[in-house]
């Protein structure tokens, strides 16, 4: 495929999984220390991210401490009994599981660059030579409206996918904004104090990325996606429903696999709330497994501050005993990072704080 911005010809890994070769190309061969294998102690079956119950009202102070506690432990959890609903879960895992099993020339002119990373891709960051990930992905900006969002983005098939995909950016955004006040009251502060960190309610961005995982003839030596934090603010997974591939960095650094419930989303604590809250709510490393046995499909939407607002920790939690660990900076900033290098675990929000201390 033409490279379009790309230091490198781009090749779809759906196409080498469908070309029923035994092995995989050696750009996709992790490093041994990366690798996930089954057998070196880093999975842990006895150990679960928290699970959340969402269906007390809104305001709740029992929710404001679930959400809070497990924020400050894991940067995790499962949120059940949400208010999205089951129907429109389906309608859009269903509508992308239509887009990625159209034929690659069908999705190829949906190609993406780096410019923006919206549309149909394959890689994250531009060094020449990099080690992949063995996934494709569609990316797409739902808000605000404006350039970001264009419509030539949006994939003509199959016919529901946009009204599903946009319907199911409005639930979930909403959502989003109520666990931000539990996160705000959690901390002890005004319950729409984050959100207004953000630029409200109507200047946070909504992005959603499709993750498509084909599947790999040798899973024990690569990942679907590597080791990171998400850079944003928080995001909220939808799961693939039949096959488990999400693993979180435990508080003892091994690596801990996620069994997702059903119907529920997986919720995570982005870079910019770590940022914002001085470190009390950490961003947490996850990666993602591939199968040989079966495809992957998860659908991740993340909702950020608006980009241009200069972010650092609220005042209401920088005192002299805790001083704040980050100078302001930008999500538009702060974000050139990951789509510069690719994901590489904690390394930008962690030197960041570094520079602070020293």
């Amino acid at each position: 495929m033409e490279a379009a911005g790309w230091p490198e010809p781009v090749v779809r890994v759906q196409s080498l999984s469908e070309s029923g070769a035994a092995t995989i190309p050696d750009r996709y061969v992790k490093p041994a220390h990366d690798r996930p294998s089954v057998n070196d102690g880093t999975t842990s079956g006895s150990v679960s991210i928290p699970v959340v119950d969402l269906s007390s009202p809104d305001g709740s102070a029992a929710t404001a401490r679930a959400v809070s506690e497990a924020c400050r432990e894991w940067g995790f959890f499962q949120a059940v009994n949400h208010g999205v609903p089951r129907d429109l879960l389906r309608r859009a895992r269903a509508a992308w599981r239509g887009f990625f099993r159209l034929p690659v020339e069908a999705k190829q002119r949906y190609a993406n660059s780096p410019a923006t990373y919206e549309g149909y891709g394959s890689r994250l960051g531009v060094e020449r030579g990099a080690v992949l990930d063995w996934g494709d992905y569609y990316f797409l900006h739902l808000r605000p409206p404006g350039s970001l969002s264009a419509a030539d983005k949006w994939p003509h098939l199959p016919p529901d996918l946009r009204d599903a995909t946009e319907e199911y950016g409005r639930e979930v955004a909403s959502l989003c904004e109520r666990l931000m006040a539990a996160m705000s009251a959690g901390l002890g502060v005004n319950p729409g104090r984050l959100q207004e960190e953000f630029g409200g309610a109507e200047g946070a961005g909504v992005c959603v990325r499709v993750n498509y995982y084909p599947r790999c003839p040798q899973p024990e030596l690569t990942l679907g996606l590597s080791s990171h934090s998400d850079p944003g603010g928080m995001t909220v997974l939808l799961a693939d429903e039949r096959v488990r591939g999400l693993q979180v960095r435990g508080r003892g650094g091994e690596w801990v696999t996620v069994d997702p419930i059903a119907d529920a989303f997986i919720v995570n604590v982005g870079d910019q709330i770590q940022v914002l809250t001085n470190t009390t709510y950490r961003s947490v490393e996850h990666r993602v497994m591939v199968n040989a046995d079966a495809e992957r499909l998860s659908v991740a939407m993340f909702y950020n501050p608006r980009s241009d607002l200069p972010l650092a920790p609220m005042a209401e939690l920088v005192s002299p005993g805790t001083p704040a660990l980050y100078k302001p900076m930008t999500f538009d900033e702060y974000r050139l990072y990951i789509r510069r290098n690719g994901p590489r675990g904690k390394s930008q929000v962690e030197s960041l704080k570094a520079h602070e201390d020293r």
